[in-house]
């Protein structure tokens, strides 16, 4: 039943923010709608995120961690980030079209070849006001442990170029981890059930953490955002059950 309650009101939501989106686009050219609807519909979903640290200013890579599709919600809506995606979901239906509209930039993990071009529009995207995200675990896990981090993309900042700051940030569910965690193996529609489903709140903390100290190593960039994730993560730290 609260399922369909939530669902209903992402579905409403939608309907509701779609039409002042479009016409601010084709009126001012610009739309200031995206991170307002993933910020609501993060509330539908019931999560209440509180924010730790310095807000997020342009031109800023955000490296963090990836426990859910809520992440996406929280750093969106709260954080004002955009993201990087894999690839496949710019051909999802009506998701891709959302994804779209917050500025996402897709990536082919797949086409290596295209490692230098995939570079390239990092650094582009980095000059546009809007923070950008990427998961460098490359997928979502069940929040108790951090997948090893890829460097490949983390090229764009090594060294980062003179206005972009890099930031790891984490996205901490803490003992709500097991609820909201997508992890290998899992159907995406079970854990979009699962999270909906769930009576009562879902308590995050965001930790927006230091940026990191400049570097042209990107392992060594990974690595430093790896430990600087691991300890501000209170989920890797507590029981592995509700």
């Amino acid at each position: 039943m609260l399922y369909a309650l939530r669902l209903a009101g992402l579905i409403g939501l939608f309907l509701t923010y779609v039409p002042p989106h479009l016409l601010s686009k084709w009126f001012l050219g610009r739309s200031g709608w995206p991170p307002r609807f993933l910020k609501h519909a993060g509330l539908i979903a019931g999560v209440r995120p509180k924010i730790e640290g310095e807000p997020l200013r342009p031109h800023t890579l955000v490296i963090a961690n990836h426990t859910s599709w809520l992440d996406i919600l929280i750093l969106g809506g709260w954080a004002g980030a955009a993201f990087v995606s894999k690839a496949e979901l710019e051909k999802t239906p009506l998701l891709g079209w959302i994804a779209d509209q917050n500025r996402t930039l897709y990536i082919d993990r797949a086409a290596r070849r295209d490692s230098h071009g995939q570079v390239r529009r990092i650094t582009e995207a980095l000059d546009h006001h809007q923070p950008l995200t990427i998961f460098p675990e490359g997928t979502t896990g069940s929040g108790r442990q951090l997948l090893p981090f890829r460097s490949t993309l983390m090229e764009a900042v090594a060294p980062a170029p003179p206005t972009v700051v890099v930031r790891p940030v984490t996205v901490d569910y803490g003992e709500f981890a097991d609820v909201v965690g997508w992890h290998s193996g899992e159907r995406g529609i079970a854990n979009f059930k699962r999270v909906l489903g769930h009576r009562g709140s879902i308590p995050v903390t965001v930790r927006l953490l230091e940026p990191l100290p400049p570097s042209d190593d990107r392992k060594s960039l990974a690595r430093n955002a790896r430990q600087s994730i691991a300890a501000a993560l209170s989920s890797l730290h507590a029981p592995t059950s509700l």
